[in-house]
């Protein structure tokens, strides 16, 4: 409920899940105006984009299948958490695939791979592999992203390092074009707070925003059942992002699940905008129940969800708790 001029009106919040069964969302708003939408399939053998005008509308919009897996070898298995950027007047999906050359069963030998396209909808057009996103060495790497920061292009991505305990950390480097980083990659963070290695010693799905000064990362851990949790990197804008030292951890996460709402191993998020441009809005997903059977990763009901993202008095983002799936109201007064 706002009150403007003494008068009052409401305003709903977005109605969740806004997409069922779509782990890892990632949401572009274009210069057009359009919401691009791009997640995790069940299966894991596909990337598909879907396109609305507002972000509720991603829930009925159709998707469009614009690349499959390999049949055999590298790219072959297990298409994880594609993400859309537009950069330099073309579209790029980074994304992460299973499968080796050597070996048909390596499923899990996860590397990082772009796509890019030059059309104007990136629904349309052709996409165009460029292949894999190479780090300083060769091991699971996945969850890449990219921002732009003083006319210098970063990446950060989740990679195993065999001489560090854990499952995977945070590393960034410079970027030299999309699909290709220049020089060497800093390490951001590695599991090491008892809520970022339950299960697994995970730190994995970084998401950046800039704003206030600084610059946030958004990342989770521990396994992808009702332990999934995030946690937060936050930088001054105006530091060395390539120093470690720049960045300060979150010592708790700052996202994580809510028995009251329903709502459970909330994680891999990405932010975006509201339709009018006014509210910074996260996206992630959670699951509406705790117990699972099996290996989570094979339960098809991570939902992606949205909702607004507060902000402190001091500039730091408040993520709140996950939302329950129903349509609520927001209060706030301005």
């Amino acid at each position: 409920m706002y009150e403007l001029n003494g008068r009052l009106s409401l305003k709903k919040a977005y109605k969740n899940p806004i997409v069922l069964q779509r782990a890892d969302p990632w949401i572009y708003k274009h210069t057009d105006g359009y919401y691009i939408f791009t997640a995790s399939v069940p299966a894991y053998d596909c990337i598909e984009l879907r396109r609305a005008k507002t972000i509720q509308g991603l829930e009925s919009a159709v998707p469009t299948i614009i690349w499959t897996q390999h049949a055999k070898g590298r790219m072959s298995s297990h298409i994880w958490a594609p993400e859309l950027h537009f950069i330099d007047g073309k579209w790029y999906i980074h994304f992460a695939a299973g499968g080796s050359d050597e070996d048909k069963d390596e499923k899990w030998q996860h590397r990082m791979y772009v796509l890019e396209n030059e059309a104007v909808n990136p629904i349309e057009g052709a996409w165009v592999e460029k292949g894999q996103l190479h780090t300083n060495w060769d091991s699971v790497a996945l969850d890449a992203t990219t921002f732009e920061h003083q006319g210098v292009r970063y990446l950060v991505w989740a990679q195993n390092d065999p001489e560090i305990e854990g499952n995977s950390n945070l590393y960034m480097a410079e970027m030299s074009n999309p699909w290709t980083i220049s020089g060497k990659q800093v390490l951001l963070s590695k599991p090491e707070y008892d809520w970022e290695i339950v299960g697994y010693g995970v730190n994995e799905g970084p998401a950046v925003l800039k704003k206030n000064g600084r610059i946030f990362i958004s990342y989770s851990a521990s396994a992808t059942d009702s332990n999934y949790c995030m946690g937060l990197l936050t930088a001054w804008e105006t530091s060395d992002l390539l120093d470690p030292e720049s960045w300060t951890k979150s010592l708790e996460p700052v996202f994580k699940s809510n028995e009251e709402s329903g709502q459970y191993g909330p994680g891999h998020n990405c932010f975006t905008v509201s339709e009018d441009g006014s509210e910074d809005i996260m996206i992630y997903h959670s699951r509406s129940y705790k117990e699972i059977i099996g290996d989570p990763l094979f339960d098809p009901n991570r939902h992606a969800r949205a909702q607004k993202l507060d902000w402190n008095v001091d500039g730091t983002p408040n993520f709140g708790v996950p939302v329950a799936d129903q349509e609520v109201l927001k209060v706030a007064r301005l």
